[in-house]
């Protein structure tokens, strides 16, 4: 299996090539599942020299637009490609539902001379209350991780605990600092990656660089880290982490 950064910035990032946190993990058979979809997405997969066709199966952890804005591109190429094709698309079954009537449904809900649902561009395999699903061979597990939290509910995303031979990966998707919570898969897995704010002024929605440095060595030697701002980043290999992970970054499990 090899894992690879479409982009490694924030929602925001502007820095050239750095392109938002959506990740490809590619089979040894070659079918290719996306790990989020952000509006960048079309020009990151064309800078790792894919296209929407390359990908057979879309996972999507929550519902901000740098993780969804890309699906109507996505779903739009799959529809009217020539010939068309098709892709499945992964999702909790509160974010699958969620996703098509508050992200959606504006955009795509009608095309020349039809009303659309969301199974007219993929194939909704929604995941229920067991948190996992099987792909090539592997069984990727849900981990809910709290990123907003409003007056009345938690905006949770959706990260992936799995094992790819024998290396057992976990993968934070967007979380605040909450070491307790995520303790028990940072543990258990050989290389994390992390969710890391850079920005001057924390915004309270993820894991700050300036928490995460705190953090056990032996964590923060397994751990490396993405979703950084534009700007002066940290030196995080001499703060003990693996490195921070750039756009396009291959990683052979």
């Amino acid at each position: 299996m090899e894992l690879m950064f479409l982009g490694a910035g924030s929602a925001f990032c502007l820095t050239p090539g750095c392109y938002q946190s959506n990740m490809v993990l590619t089979s040894p058979s070659g079918r290719r599942l996306l790990i989020d979809c952000g509006s960048d997405v079309r020009f990151s997969l064309a800078a790792a020299g894919l296209g929407p066709r390359d990908i057979s199966d879309i996972y999507i952890s929550h519902l901000h637009a740098d993780h969804v804005g890309g699906l109507e591109y996505m779903g739009f190429s799959s529809r009217f490609g020539s010939p068309p094709f098709s892709m499945n698309l992964v999702a909790t079954e509160k974010v699958m539902d969620d996703l098509w009537v508050h992200s959606l449904y504006g955009g795509m809900s009608m095309t020349a001379g039809d009303d659309c649902v969301l199974a007219d561009f993929f194939t909704p395999a929604p995941v229920g209350a067991s948190n996992r699903f099987l792909w090539e061979g592997i069984e990727l597990e849900l981990v809910p991780t709290r990123h907003v939290e409003g007056k009345h509910e938690i905006m949770y995303s959706y990260g992936l605990f799995f094992q790819a031979g024998s290396t057992r990966v976990f993968l934070t998707t967007d979380t605040v600092f909450a070491p307790d919570d995520l303790a028990p898969f940072i543990e258990r897995a050989d290389i994390v990656f992390h969710d890391c704010e850079t920005i001057a002024q924390p915004t309270g929605v993820h894991a700050h660089y300036r928490e995460l440095v705190g953090l056990p060595a032996p964590v923060k030697a397994k751990t490396w880290l993405y979703h950084y701002n534009d700007g002066e980043r940290p030196d995080a290999v001499g703060d003990g982490f693996r490195g921070l992970v750039s756009a396009r970054q291959t990683f052979r499990l």
